[in-house]
């Protein structure tokens, strides 16, 4: 007879309880309480402060605070509110706080401030007596009687002697109602035990009171930190790196993406908990050979795509996939660089990585390792391809991957102004650090005046050129057919037509703009700047 297999112990039930609100803080500042890593920064404002702190004077409730006992050792805050905590002996239970750290903060802060010289401080906190109302003061002068210093509050001594100083009766029994309420507060107080860094993580996003669950980076980081070892710090140290080469700016999550590619398991969110399986020392390694990796992306992003930042890219997932790539190619051959390059323009002109989803994600570390082991000769991952009017639907934005696309398209044809015939710095364009470097070859107020049409309709990546300051200033917002045919008087309308066609915009473009057709305009130039992606992602003759 088969024997039932063994059941996991199910956790105890949570443990309710009503200390007092300055036991919890004091708790906190003691550091049998503390507060994970993963739990986001103080953000509350000066007016939450003196909401909570209302609150608690007028005895309303303020909620519940979760805490998980456990003896996990995970990185936490040394600091609350401002103020240093003590640390327990490694091996002893602390509870970690999951939900109420602002509200904790703020109890820690306003009651123990230890001015700094910031008069400012949002812990510079006095009870107004006579008004009935939490005050912020921003001068470190002695305030009148009748305004009582909240940190000192709960401090014996200096309460009596404050006390005396105020010569109304009524305030003083006021003052003394305020140390009470403080005093004697309570808090429900709800404690998790038995329950894994899985399970804990799982909870913090369900209650996380900030509506915004736990990102990726921030439960592994709490998952895998050891006190040799922070995850954050070691995504941070692959950021240094990649900001001399001005790819400091990648999301982190990407990575940590790339990180769990290189050791092996891929880009799901599944593939990176598993790192969680390395041996400290073995992670580190990946590491390392993740941060080498990324340097190779980003020299073949610079040289053979030419996007000189990280804000170019018109998909930052494209960035770990490439990771992965040049950790296991790290001298590709010629065939191989200008597979990579057809898989670059192929997935941003089918707009991949819009949605990635875990099919997605399954496909394309299964391609990179065909690609990377000989098995295959292209990165082969299915893509549908749009039709030419993307260049005509999409607004033109620097958060738009198609802009980016067509930015890129247009920098890559080495642009020359074209009434000068000077190289212009695409470069500078790129660097995406105002849009000064991009026009509209139909100005936005003549198509707005003469033709009825919209912002939307004009602001299209169709309808961008690159010119230099001093011949935008010349166009301003005339009709095309004035201006070129000024430049052609210029320069001649051959030249004129050379230095179009520079910028990607043809001739039969060019003579529908010299009637001010801006309908078949767009159709053309839209036509040109398709066939020109097609043919970088090897699907059509570029031109």
């Amino acid at each position: 007879m088969q024997r039932p297999s063994p059941r996991r112990q199910l956790p105890r039930d949570p443990e309710p309880s009503t200390p007092r609100l300055v036991k919890v803080a004091g708790d906190i500042l003691a550091g049998r309480i503390v507060l994970p890593k993963f739990q986001r920064d103080f953000v509350w404002s000066r007016q939450q402060i003196l909401n909570l702190l209302d609150s608690v004077a007028k005895n309303y409730p303020v909620g519940s605070i979760l805490l998980w006992e456990s003896d996990q050792e995970l990185a936490s805050e040394r600091t609350v509110g401002g103020l240093e905590v003590d640390s327990l002996p490694t091996g002893r239970h602390v509870s970690y706080l999951l939900d109420g750290q602002q509200r904790l903060s703020t109890i820690c802060g306003a009651l123990y401030w230890e001015p700094d010289g910031d008069p400012r401080s949002p812990w510079n906190i006095v009870y107004d007596l006579g008004q009935a109302a939490f005050l912020h003061r921003e001068d470190m002068a002695e305030p009148a009687p009748e305004q009582f210093p909240l940190r000192f509050l709960l401090d014996s001594a200096e309460f009596s002697v404050r006390l005396e100083r105020i010569g109304d009766e009524e305030l003083k029994q006021r003052a003394r109602l305020l140390h009470n309420r403080f005093a004697d507060y309570q808090i429900a107080v709800v404690t998790l035990r038995d329950m894994s860094i899985e399970e804990i993580g799982l909870v913090f996003e369900r209650i996380n009171t900030t509506g915004t669950p736990l990102s990726l980076v921030e439960f592994m980081r709490a998952a895998t930190w050891a006190p040799d070892f922070d995850l954050l710090d070691s995504i941070d140290a692959i950021k240094d790196v990649l900001h001399r080469k001005n790819y400091g700016n990648l999301d982190p999550k990407i990575l940590l993406r790339a990180i769990a590619a290189t050791a092996g398991f891929g880009y799901s969110r599944g593939d990176v908990e598993q790192l969680r399986q390395l041996p400290r020392p073995q992670l580190k390694d990946v590491i390392e050979e993740t941060e080498e990796a990324a340097k190779r992306a980003v020299d073949f992003l610079a040289t053979e795509i030419r996007t000189p930042s990280s804000r170019t890219l018109p998909y930052e997932t494209q960035f770990a996939i490439l990771v992965s790539i040049f950790t296991w190619l790290k001298r590709p051959t010629a065939a191989q660089f200008a597979a990579i390059r057809r898989w670059f323009w192929r997935t941003t002109l089918g707009g991949r990585y819009q949605n990635w989803n875990l099919n997605q994600m399954a496909a394309d570390r299964a391609a990179v390792h065909d690609f990377v082991s000989g098995g295959s000769s292209e990165i082969d991952v299915p893509v549908s391809m749009p039709g030419p009017e993307i260049w005509r639907r999409n607004r033109f934005s620097v958060e738009n991957a198609v802009s980016k696309m067509a930015a890129l398209l247009m920098a890559g044809a080495v642009p020359l102004d074209i009434r000068t015939g000077a190289t212009l710095d695409t470069g500078k364009a790129l660097s995406w650090a105002n849009d000064k470097e991009w026009h509209h070859f139909f100005p936005k107020d003549y198509l707005r005046k003469h033709q009825g049409t919209d912002f939307s309709s004009a602001n299209v990546p169709a309808n961008i050129v690159m010119l230099s300051s001093a011949t935008n200033i010349f166009v301003s917002n005339q009709p095309p057919a004035g201006y070129l045919r000024d430049f052609a008087d210029e320069i001649g309308e051959e030249r004129l037509l050379a230095h179009l066609a520079s910028c990607l915009v043809t001739k039969e473009a060019y003579e529908a703009a010299t009637c001010n057709d801006y309908k078949e305009f767009l159709r053309i130039r839209s036509e040109t700047l398709h066939h020109r992606a097609l043919g970088l992602a090897g699907l059509a003759a570029s031109t």
